[in-house]
């Protein structure tokens, strides 16, 4: 039933609303997303994405050539090395403010950040409990989709500098 509803949501939905959507309980709902998600894993072209409270089915990452090739597209967000920059610091920091983002890089990040806002890569999230009450940011379902992520823990680790 969750796979059913899944696949004719326009994105990404709550669990909560899935859930009673297909009269189930959290604990039961759980359950059936952990043996979806399990199953879509090892057969076929979906995945499950999970991003806090919602999820949503996409297309398996390794499908993405044929998809474009039989859909006629080329999908090639291009960002410059700042843009690209911010946003690894935003992906492994988050939340983050503007600050501690141009703190790491040295330099303003303001149409950076515009450009990653509009971009749909990044989003607010609030403000931090600090001097000023700096915005934080946080990477979107979308930056998820677009480097073939099933959540920011599946990010490579860091490496470590000397």
């Amino acid at each position: 039933m969750l796979e059913a509803l899944l696949f004719v949501a326009q994105g990404a939905v709550s669990a909560a609303d899935l859930f009673s959507a297909a009269n189930l309980s959290e604990t039961e709902g759980e359950a059936a997303l952990t043996r979806l998600e399990t199953r879509l894993a090892t057969n076929g072209g979906l995945r499950l994405q999970r991003s806090g409270q919602r999820v949503q089915l996409i297309s398996a990452p390794e499908a993405a050539p044929a998809i474009e090739h039989f859909l006629g597209l080329e999908v090639n967000l291009r960002f410059s090395q700042a843009a690209l920059e911010t946003l690894a610091i935003v992906a492994y920091a988050q939340p983050v403010t503007r600050p501690r983002i141009e703190s790491v890089r040295g330099v303003n990040s303001d149409s950076v950040l515009r450009t990653l806002l509009a971009a749909g890569m990044v989003e607010e999230v609030g403000r931090a409990e600090t001097v000023g009450r700096p915005i934080l940011y946080r990477t979107t379902f979308e930056f998820l989709q677009q480097f073939g992520l099933q959540s920011v823990a599946d990010l490579p680790p860091l490496e470590k500098s000397d």
